[in-house]
């Protein structure tokens, strides 16, 4: 076999995958013509706002939708949204983005890790009803890669237990859980629109519903001004805000919404979210297929109710024995020498952040239990799962990988070959 590139040999991928985000003169239209509509703030006709904000309700099969400013402020919307007591705790997986974190505690809600299925990589629901105290009042379910929750098990113990369900949906635009889409099982979803996402105009975010009454409160906390008389219900054909008639300012709340601008080019950019999605789902399922004969590397389970995974990112857990003990780093570091584009993901699960070891104080700063200072003991915390995940095994596969092709799939299993020929010469 030939040389490892990394050693001087000839890469198994010598071309760059393609770009992202992909745009064509559709894009380019759709946000000159809300330039020229003057309306910058809400945007006019199908390429409004609220033009793509029900266009994306539709897409998800979810009743309602707003748009926001962030995935972050989607998160934040929605936990405000369902008027939890100051100070709940919400339960979620450590093997996440920090903004699932964060946004829990900019609410004002305390932050609890539930730790991962270490096949699926998102929460494990027989942890989580160990992890219910008398303070827990929701479960954050982050759909991570766009692979479905185990979401019968968890709404199951929510009813039971009086939960809320929040869906942190971020990299699921266009997955589904048994034919349904995701962000519109439980009580709210959350999405992301930041750039290296599913749909994208360069930043926002998306908060989707079924719910009449939290779609309401989700619009009052994220415009400051959306009093009983705001024009945002007249548009939408809703009676009445959350808020009696007469109030003035009666909400904590602030300005989070997307622009008109910005909307204009996400809804263009939705016009082609289903093809990339399908492309994606393919892709995932062929790479899946593939690995199945490839010692030491495997793709996550995927359960009977995954009716699509979007793939946002394909994860691969890596087994070091097939490697001869190769370290993850290694085999990483050979593989994108190879010219193949994978990354470990994150160094540490997330209630190993350095904000939960409270440096500097930070986090008692911003707890929101008393003058007490943190009751929750994020060092004790052990989340094995998620640790190993993040130490030795997880490997990322992004999306424009995975929109590239089968032949892309198939370098992915060449160049893992070899490597595996090279182990030898790679072992530190």
């Amino acid at each position: 076999m030939t040389a490892l590139a990394l050693h001087g040999g000839t890469p198994t991928r010598s071309r760059p995958y393609g770009a992202w985000p992909e745009f064509d003169e559709t894009d380019v239209e759709a946000v000159a013509d809300a330039l020229r509509s003057g309306q910058w703030s809400a945007g006019a006709g199908e390429n409004s706002l609220i033009g793509f904000e029900r266009n994306f309700a539709a897409y998800q099969g979810a009743a309602y939708c707003l748009s926001v400013n962030s995935g972050t402020s989607a998160l934040e919307v929605a936990l405000r949204a369902l008027r939890l007591p100051r100070g709940s705790e919400v339960l979620l997986a450590p093997y996440t983005y920090m903004a699932s974190a964060t946004a829990v505690l900019n609410t004002g809600l305390v932050p609890v890790f539930v730790d991962m299925d270490p096949e699926t990589y998102n929460i494990d629901p027989r942890l989580i009803e160990p992890a219910i105290t008398e303070r827990t009042r929701a479960v954050m379910t982050v759909h991570f890669g766009g692979l479905a929750c185990d979401l019968e098990s968890i709404l199951e113990i929510a009813r039971r237990r009086g939960l809320r369900v929040i869906e942190d949906a971020a990299h699921a635009h266009g997955s589904t859980w048994n034919e349904r889409g995701l962000g519109t099982i439980g009580d709210v979803g959350c999405f992301s629109l930041g750039f290296g996402k599913n749909l994208t105009p360069g930043i926002g975010g998306a908060v989707t519903t079924n719910d009449l009454d939290i779609f309401k409160h989700a619009i009052a906390y994220a415009e400051l001004d959306a009093g009983p008389r705001h024009s945002r219900f007249d548009e939408l054909g809703i009676d009445a805000a959350p808020a009696a008639p007469g109030e003035w300012f009666p909400y904590s709340a602030g300005n989070r919404r997307l622009g008109g601008v910005l909307a204009a080019l996400a809804g263009a950019q939705l016009g082609r979210l289903e093809g990339q999605t399908r492309r994606r789902a393919a892709h995932g399922q062929y790479l899946s297929e593939l690995l199945e004969d490839v010692d030491g590397l495997s793709s996550r389970r995927e359960d009977a109710y995954v009716t699509r995974n979007a793939n946002h990112l394909h994860i691969i857990r890596y087994d070091a024995d097939g490697f001869g003990g190769l370290p993850r780093e290694c085999f990483v570091e050979a593989m994108r020498a190879e010219g193949v584009d994978i990354r470990p993901g994150y160094v540490r699960p997330m209630h190993q952040a350095d904000l939960f070891g409270d440096l500097n104080g930070e986090l008692s700063l911003v707890w929101p239990r008393g003058d007490d200072g943190p009751d929750v003991d994020y060092a004790a915390m052990r989340c094995p799962a998620a640790e190993r995940a993040c130490q030795v095994e997880a490997i990322w596969v992004p999306q424009i990988v995975m929109l590239d092709g089968r032949e892309a799939m198939e370098e992915i299993v060449e160049a893992a070959d070899k490597v595996r020929h090279h182990t030898a010469a790679l072992t530190p």
